[in-house]
C-alpha cells in the first residue's frame, strides 16, 4: 500500500489525464469510481491500480485486492479524479476492453448517440435483454466517459461494447443471415409487423437526426414504435428499450 499526500504527485497527474478522452486513447486505460462499479472491473479482471481516499481505507477490507497496487491518497485529492459531485473514496484504473471476437445472434449497433446518459443506459438495456453485443459507431460519445460507466450501472463489464464501422457490422451481420432493423419515422413499418426471434440487430440513432440515411439504404427493413399520444417521438434510450424487448421476444 502506498501514500500520497500531494497533488503534484506524477501518480496523481496520469489519473487526472484519464477524465480526458485523449488520454485514455492513448494510454489504452481509464478510470472507474465508486465501489458497484470497482467491484465490477476486478471480477472482469481489468484492474491496475486501485485508489482510495484516507476516509475510505477503513473500508478496504470488504473488497479483496492482493496482487494490485492500492494507493491511497488524501482527500481532497480525490477531487481531482472524480467526476461526481461528491467523491465516492474509491477508484480504479483499468485495461480497457479487447473484444476481438464476437459470436452471436443479438446485437444493438448505435449511431452517432452524444448524450452520456442515454449511451449508459442503452448499454444496461442491452445487457437486461440478453444482447450478445453492442457496437458503438463513429460520432458517439466515448464509451469509457464517466457518466457513460456511472449510467450503465457495470453492464460493460458484462457483454462486448465495440467502437466499430457500422457500415461494416451491417455487412458481417447481413452474411451471417441476422436480420438488420433500422429506425426510421419515415419510410418505415411499425415494428409489430417484423416477428421476434432468435437472432436480430437493431440499430438506433443520434438524438435529433436520428440512423444515418445510408445506413437505413442497407438494413433488412427499417421500423419505427408507434405512438398512441400526442408526442412527436421516444427519447432513443427509452425506444432502444422498447425495440430489445419487442425483437427479442419470450425466447
Amino acid at each position: 500500500m502506498k501514500y500520497i499526500q500531494s497533488s503534484k504527485n506524477e501518480k496523481v497527474k496520469q489519473w487526472k489525464k484519464l477524465t480526458t478522452k485523449k488520454e485514455r486513447d492513448k494510454s489504452g486505460l481509464f478510470l472507474v469510481e465508486g465501489e458497484h462499479l470497482v467491484e465490477e472491473a476486478l471480477q472482469a479482471g481489468l484492474i491496475q491500480e486501485v485508489i482510495v481516499t484516507e476516509s475510505y481505507q477503513p473500508k478496504l477490507a470488504k473488497v479483496k485486492f492482493s496482487g494490485h497496487d492500492v494507493f491511497v491518497i488524501a482527500n481532497d485529492i480525490s477531487k481531482l479524479i472524480s467526476e461526481t459531485e461528491t467523491p465516492q473514496g474509491i477508484f480504479a484504473v483499468c485495461k480497457q476492453f479487447n473484444h476481438s471476437k464476437v459470436a452471436g445472434s443479438k446485437y444493438l449497433l448505435i449511431d452517432a448517440v452524444q448524450d452520456p446518459g442515454n449511451l449508459g443506459t442503452m448499454i444496461r438495456t442491452a445487457d437486461a435483454v440478453g444482447a450478445d453485443a453492442v457496437i458503438v459507431g463513429e460520432g458517439s460519445v466515448d464509451v469509457y466517459n464517466a457518466k457513460v460507466l456511472r449510467s450503465a450501472q457495470g453492464s460493460n463489464f458484462h457483454l462486448p461494447i465495440i467502437r466499430g464501422n457500422l457500415h461494416e457490422w451491417i455487412d458481417k451481420l447481413q452474411q451471417q443471415s441476422i436480420p438488420v432493423y433500422g429506425t426510421a419515422l419515415q419510410n418505415g413499418e411499425p415494428m409489430y409487423e417484423v416477428q421476434s426471434g432468435a437472432s436480430f440487430a437493431i440499430i438506433v440513432g443520434n438524438e435529433g437526426q436520428g440512423v444515418d440515411p445510408s445506413l437505413l439504404a442497407k438494413t433488412t427493413k427499417n421500423l419505427y414504435i408507434p405512438i398512441y399520444g400526442k408526442s412527436e417521438s421516444l427519447n432513443v434510450a427509452v425506444a432502444t428499450g422498447v425495440l430489445l424487448y419487442y425483437l427479442r421476444g419470450n425466447k
